[in-house]
């Protein structure tokens, strides 16, 4: 490459790309003009970038709606970026699940293809446990997302890469929705007209094979490969040890056996936190914590993450490394709007709790903020309790206490 387009000069020559193809240029036409510099692009120089031009007013809506079209335009640049991973390394498990998982989705259209054929329900009732079973498989590797968005996207952030994260998150949700729709359609097979099931099944299933290899190209030539660049070794041993406490697909491969170097030891030997109702030892106080029968999260007044509790069942996923991270990175795109207005009322007064319930794996889950204030009144951050209250609702009648045996 030419000094002419080294150091800075390149950094803005990326931003004229982009921001003439927000413009509406002809991919093609700024391909041969630009040609030098987009054959000299590496994954984390293009996401460097969009973070400035953020910065500097262009819309992160804007980047998110032209990502595809940023990374075709990049995309001879970004195929020459190889990398060699150790077998226990988190993105080599995750990029070996993008395989296992589009295997999986390549099985699902082959079985579409002959599902086609079929004339009626009889024909294929042979093909539905293989349907079946393949959508349980779809389930059980939502940990897959779940280990990105709780651990690597917040190490991410960490290091000022926000909107590729951000990005994948809204995709992995589109995901969520269209597998959804195939559990559905399942699940209501006998109600529908046996074409008409044929056709939304295809639909469907070629829809969603189509979403996961464009996102899971995405990750693995982009997100992963910039992951690489800024998150340090020592950073990387962590997030496997939150990877594993999260835990793995059904279907992911065996991984060898390894050390964590170091592990780092959290609270205060001796003494008592005392409050003006009593006092705890920090082994008591972290004990209460993991007993209490619900979740808790505090967000301090800055909107980061303070504290969660590590319950044994927990209903959300919480990890070590969402501690310090922006409230509004730990929600999906799609609510983040609803999670600023909530803190904003609590911190202007106007609102001190909000509710909300969910049914989650058929339980139902109640979910309530609360707005934490000093003695004075003033704001010092939300507290976020999540409860499975299936059994409560159940309760009828009176059991006392000496009813207990």
């Amino acid at each position: 490459m030419s000094e002419l387009i080294s150091g800075k000069d390149k950094k803005e020559l990326l931003k004229e790309i982009i921001r003439k193809l927000h413009k509406g240029i002809d991919p093609e036409e700024t391909k041969k003009k630009f040609k030098e510099v987009i054959q000299a692009v590496s994954p984390l120089e293009i996401a460097q970038v969009e973070e400035e031009l953020i910065r500097e007013g262009l819309p992160a809506k804007e980047i998110h709606k032209l990502c595809d079209l940023h990374i075709e335009v990049f995309r001879e640049g970004i195929e020459r970026e190889e990398y060699a991973l150790p077998d226990w390394h988190p993105i080599g498990i995750l990029k070996k699940e993008h395989k296992l998982i589009i295997d999986r989705i390549n099985d699902l259209r082959e079985l579409v293809m002959k599902v086609k054929e079929g004339k009626c329900y009889e024909c294929i009732e042979s093909d539905i446990p293989e349907l079946e079973k393949i959508a349980d498989d779809f389930r059980k590797s939502e940990v897959h997302y779940l280990r990105e968005e709780n651990v690597l996207f917040p190490y991410l952030e960490k290091h000022g890469i926000t909107q590729p994260p951000a990005i994948m998150w809204k995709e992995h949700d589109q995901i969520r929705g269209l597998k959804k729709l195939y559990y559905h359609l399942l699940e209501k097979r006998d109600s529908l007209e046996f074409s008409k099931f044929q056709e939304q099944l295809e639909s469907v299933s070629f829809g969603l094979a189509e979403m996961l290899m464009s996102h899971f190209y995405k990750e693995n030539k982009i997100l992963f490969a910039t992951a690489l660049k800024v998150i340090g070794k020592d950073e990387w041993i962590k997030i496997r040890k939150e990877f594993d406490d999260i835990g793995y697909c059904c279907f992911t491969p065996s991984e060898p056996e390894w050390e964590v170097v170091s592990s780092e030891k959290t609270g205060v030997s001796g003494g008592r936190i005392k409050l003006k109702t009593g006092s705890f030892t920090v082994e008591e106080l972290d004990a209460i914590f993991r007993t209490l029968p619900v979740d808790i999260t505090f967000v301090d007044r800055e909107d980061r993450v303070a504290f969660f509790s590590d319950n044994p069942e927990r209903i959300f996923v919480r990890t070590e490394s969402v501690i310090g991270r922006e409230v509004q990175k730990c929600h999906p795109p799609r609510s983040v709007h609803i999670v600023e207005k909530i803190v904003e009322k609590f911190k202007n007064g106007e609102r001190d709790v909000a509710k909300f319930w969910i049914e989650l794996n058929g339980r139902l889950i109640f979910i309530r903020y609360f707005a934490v204030r000093d003695r004075e009144g003033r704001y010092l951050g939300t507290l976020e309790v999540t409860q499975d209250i299936t059994d409560i609702k159940k309760i009828e009648g009176q059991r006392r206490l000496l009813d207990w045996d």
